[in-house]
């Protein structure tokens, strides 16, 4: 089937490209705006003058009026173009916050974290977001929804990694819109009795409720945490076991309330709602009831970005069901996808959850008729596990390279747990439903809660079980943009192949293959020949990295802690093998010598004087005398120091005019080294 004969795929990929555009300049609104209107006047002028839109001038003035569109959307939406967002204000050092909690995020062992909505700065209008974080030993209970405080605080940076190639959560955040964090101490905020009330507040007191009824008649701790994922989009008291077992699984989709969700939701409400078609009008009634209904849902659980986003595209699906059109249903997606990216926020675009669940839906539709084509079982539990089995394997070719990229991992039973957990996934959210309503009613049975959490605790048996089966996890894969890049197009055309082969199509795929393989030699080649030295940062901790080609030599005090720093470095620099060495206490590094001054405070010997000094769990020492003494061209403090320390040998360097670089705030040192 050829997808760029359909116009609303046309327009969304220019859209997407305008977005892509936008992301990578920096143009002003009225520039923005002025490319826009120039191609728009053009094309109004070619539909009076030509009246026939299928011209080849009408579709490239269509086309870059759609491009212009995607650029203008995400200047708009960037916050340096908003005229009261905060960052056009002083708002340096301490000053007055004014704001109201919009969602309660995931806390940490030492700390609750929100993410707020500011009202006002020093008594003045302001708008924007912020990541407000409060240690739990200073705070007299969690914020809710709605929850309005006054800080008298500052607010500071989110810090990018510290090391190479760790999840970067500033930027993460900044897709969100937020780009500042406030941390006050328990005298520096108060919250307010008098608040205003909005529609996120109201349903979280309808999701606490939900849960407070569930507590009371008995379920399980863990079956419980199941359920108000599954149900209400509330994943924060998952344990990180139970979490761990459904990603092992390939099943953590279940648990993040969105297009799958909705999806079944959607057919349950079309099957039960099918008597409404006996009336007249009875279609758009149905129709109207459905969407309705699916909106509800996504109020009580909360309004997430995941389940907005479910939600709309799946009322476009239910209209394309109304017109009973199947080939529309790529329309209707491209115009969901349109719509959500225009209206609700382009940023969207940039969002692992949005970009997987279009890949896995497209997928579906796209490729799992060609499976149905493959084979076709004559019994009737054959053909329901074969449509299972295809859903599966379409959603998953559709997701793989996103999965990759992000995840570096790859669970090789995957289908073993969605053939044993969809097919009852309907009737865990339809009973799930009707549980949840008795309960609010004061009418759920014993022998209802008994079932269903016994349900649940099953489903978390086979997760637990298919998760252990770790020969057939596959972790730790590199997989770069050119990798994704590559391998959509042997994906794409594989299965336009598979449709209707031809010889472009056959060339296609064959160009994709050498142009994976020669990309794999040349980072391979690369690899070879880099040689790189850090010193890395890790509280209480010393490391030293030295890559040697695919060879990285790990030089600590404790092993054990720096697992994870290690294992994404060789996930990005494609290493093979990894050997753990105890600390020296000099190494050279193009014929420059580096000292590591520890605790015990011993001098290199004067009469070899180092070029870098690092220091290490804070030595005893005078820095001034220690600069005077040796003469070291940089001084390097790494993340096993105090703070106090750390400081004090800052001052003496700006004052010796000694470079100084601390790793916990301007995060791992790389030497410069002369590659292969």
């Amino acid at each position: 089937m050829d997808l760029l004969r359909f116009v609303p795929i046309k327009l969304t990929a220019f859209l997407i490209g305008g977005i892509l555009i936008g992301r990578q300049t920096d143009f002003d609104p009225y520039v923005a705006l002025s490319f826009v209107v120039f191609p728009l006047l053009v094309l109004g002028i070619l539909f009076i003058k030509q009246k026939n839109s299928d011209s080849l001038l009408f579709g490239i003035c269509m086309g870059l009026t759609t491009l212009s569109l995607g650029i203008l959307i995400f200047t708009l939406s960037q916050p340096k173009n908003h005229k009261d967002h905060y960052k056009h204000t002083d708002f340096a050092g301490q000053h007055v916050w004014h704001i109201k909690v919009r969602e309660v995020l995931k806390s940490n062992p030492y700390s609750d974290r929100y993410e707020v909505n500011i009202q006002g700065l020093d008594s003045l209008k302001a708008s924007g977001k912020l990541l407000l974080t409060i240690e739990k030993n200073n705070s007299p209970k969690k914020l809710q929804v709605d929850d309005e405080l006054i800080v008298c605080s500052q607010i500071d940076q989110v810090r990018p990694p510290l090391n190479p190639y760790q999840f970067n959560y500033k930027k993460y955040l900044q897709n969100l819109g937020i780009y500042h964090r406030l941390r006050p101490r328990p005298n520096e905020y108060h919250i307010l009795s008098d608040r205003s009330r909005t529609i996120y507040g109201t349903t979280a007191i309808i999701r606490d409720k939900i849960t407070s009824k569930l507590k009371a008649v008995g379920f399980g701790k863990e079956e419980l945490s199941i359920i108000r994922a599954l149900l209400l989009g509330q994943r924060d008291d998952i344990s990180p076991k139970t979490f761990d077992d459904y990603k092992n699984a390939g099943a953590i989709h279940i648990l993040a309330l969105s297009g799958l969700h909705i999806g079944i939701i959607l057919m349950l409400l079309q099957f039960l709602l099918a008597p409404l078609e006996r009336l007249p009008k009875g279609k758009t009634v149905k129709l109207i009831t459905v969407v309705a209904l699916l909106w509800a849902f996504a109020l009580i659980s909360g309004f997430s970005a995941s389940i907005v986003r479910a939600v709309t595209m799946f009322s476009f699906v239910a209209y394309a069901l109304y017109l009973n059109r199947p080939a529309n249903t790529f329309n209707i997606l491209a115009l969901s996808m349109f719509f959500m990216l225009l209206v609700v926020n382009p940023n969207l675009l940039f969002q692992v959850g949005f970009q997987m669940s279009y890949a896995a839906v497209f997928a579906i539709v796209w490729i799992y008729p060609l499976f149905q084509k493959l084979w076709f079982p004559k019994t009737w539990l054959l053909q329901k596990g074969w449509q299972l089995l295809s859903v599966s394997l379409a959603a998953q070719l559709g997701v793989l390279p996103i999965s990759l990229f992000y995840f570096h991992q790859f669970p090789g039973l995957f289908f073993v747990s969605n053939l044993i957990i969809v097919p009852f996934l309907g009737v865990l959210l339809g009973m799930g439903i009707l549980v949840i309503a008795l309960a609010l009613l004061g009418l759920l049975p014993n022998f209802l809660v008994f079932f269903y959490n016994t349900l649940i605790h099953g489903m978390n048996t086979v997760i637990a079980w298919v998760a252990h089966q770790e020969a057939f996890i596959f972790e730790a894969i590199s997989f770069g943009t050119q990798k994704l890049l590559f391998s959509y197009v042997l994906i794409i055309s594989l299965v336009l192949i598979c449709s209707q082969p031809t010889f472009k199509r056959v060339v296609a795929f064959l160009l994709g293959v050498i142009g994976l393989q020669l990309w794999v030699s040349y980072t391979t080649y690369k690899t070879s020949k880099k040689e790189t030295f850090i010193i890395a940062h890790q509280t209480r901790n010393t490391v030293l990295l030295h890559q040697l080609g695919n060879h990285l030599n790990v030089f600590t005090t404790d092993s054990v802690s720096v697992t994870g720093m290690v294992d994404d470095y060789n996930v990005a620099e494609h290493i093979d093998h990894v050997e753990y060495k105890p600390l020296q206490s000099a190494y050279k590094v193009n014929e420059r010598s580096v000292f590591i001054l520890d605790s015990l405070g011993i001098y290199p010997p004067k009469s070899i004087p180092p070029d870098f000094i690092v220091l290490t769990h804070s030595p005893k020492i005078n820095m001034e005398r220690f600069i005077d003494s040796l003469r070291p061209k940089f001084i390097i403090a790494d993340g096993s120091n105090f703070r106090s320390d750390v400081e004090r040998w800052k001052t003496s360097c700006i004052k010796r005019k000694i470079p100084f670089h601390h790793t916990g705030e301007k995060g791992a040192y790389y030497f410069n080294l002369l590659n292969h």
